[in-house]
């Protein structure tokens, strides 16, 4: 990647870094309103109607590549979609306006608002699937763990590149059905899992320092539009992530084959899924290992999010007190 910026990475730096975090925030807030409801369906829509609301105010002529469907299946933020204001720099949008609507819905650890900003036709345009996902943290050798690998042998590379034991790796996993068989090969030989419920953009950002979160490893099946936004993440901070989509029945790699997806059994790399500089922003909607999560106070909203960049690496956490209350529409 050419560390030297466009013209368009000039803008991403210059305003869309910290306007994309007040998208982010106020998708956060709005669903952070329905926080324990128990109405995921309601608390997902109230940040997409805010994020796409906020969106349409940012000076760019924006397209959502990685959003919340195709077209007959979202009714805002589909693939494909348009926004921003019209003017300036032509963008590629990816968002998971609520990604752990269920976490959210439960008032439960771990929900976050999250979308990324790069250059034209840099994220992969994928179908709204699942995806095959591994990812490690930054340091080690490029290929050292592979999807095509076994768990077995993935674990046992990671453990030799890091100088210590399989016991002494620990692989994060969602906690579903699915992955019965990778659960019992990652304990045989000898490492331990951590499960997450929902959440493994946050899930993959984790590897990316495992001193503090103890996360070495991420393996399972997620969804795609999580996995391009985890790439675009590792893009800035360091890491390695391999995906692969769950193309398993001929409506899906129809859907794929329209977007440009040729072979259904391709192993992106993640300068396959994100190319150039990009920009990503999270915030927290109920509190977990990542970000904190909205706070109410009288008049006064509290919100933290991190933005990361990828041409120059930076990450900035942003704490902020919101005392203009009306543009959250509270």
């Amino acid at each position: 990647m050419s560390s030297r910026p466009s013209k368009t990475s000039t803008v991403l730096d210059r305003i869309l870094a910290l306007e994309i975090a007040r998208v982010t925030e106020s998708a956060a807030v709005a669903a952070a309103r329905l926080r324990g409801r128990g109405d995921e369906k309601a608390a997902d829509q109230a940040a997409v109607d805010a994020m796409r609301r906020e969106m349409n105010n940012l000076p760019i002529i924006g397209t959502v590549v990685i959003g919340e469907g195709e077209r007959d299946e979202a009714p805002m933020l589909f693939i494909g979609e348009k926004v921003g204001a019209g003017r300036g720099p032509k963008v590629d949008i990816a968002v998971d306006p609520l990604e752990g609507t269920t976490l959210c819905a439960k008032d439960m650890a771990g929900s976050i608002a999250t979308m990324a900003v790069a250059e034209g036709s840099s994220f992969l345009n994928a179908p709204d699937v699942y995806m095959e996902k591994i990812a490690i943290g930054p340091g080690y050798a490029k290929g050292i763990v592979d999807l095509d690998a076994s768990p077995e042998d993935n674990i046992r590379a990671l453990a030799k590149a890091k100088g210590v034991k399989p016991a002494d790796i620990t692989a994060l996993i969602l906690d579903r059905p699915r992955h019965a068989d990778l659960v019992a090969a990652v304990r045989k030989v000898g490492a331990a899992v951590r499960f997450i419920t929902d959440g493994d953009v946050a899930g993959v950002i984790h590897t990316a320092d495992p001193e503090a979160t103890g996360i070495d490893i991420y393996i399972g099946v997620g969804g795609a539009p999580e996995g391009v936004l985890a790439a675009a993440a590792l893009a800035c901070i360091g890491g390695q992530i391999q995906g692969r989509l769950v193309l398993d029945t001929e409506e899906k790699r129809g859907r794929a084959a329209k977007m440009g997806i040729k072979d259904p059994r391709k192993k992106y790399d993640m300068e396959d899924m994100v190319r150039g500089d990009c920009v990503f922003a999270a915030t927290g909607v109920t509190t977990g290992s990542l970000l904190k999560g909205v706070r109410f106070r009288p008049g006064m909203v509290e919100t933290e999010t991190v933005v990361m960049r990828a041409a120059t690496g930076t990450v900035r956490w942003i704490r902020a007190e919101h005392r203009q209350l009306e543009k959250f529409h509270l």
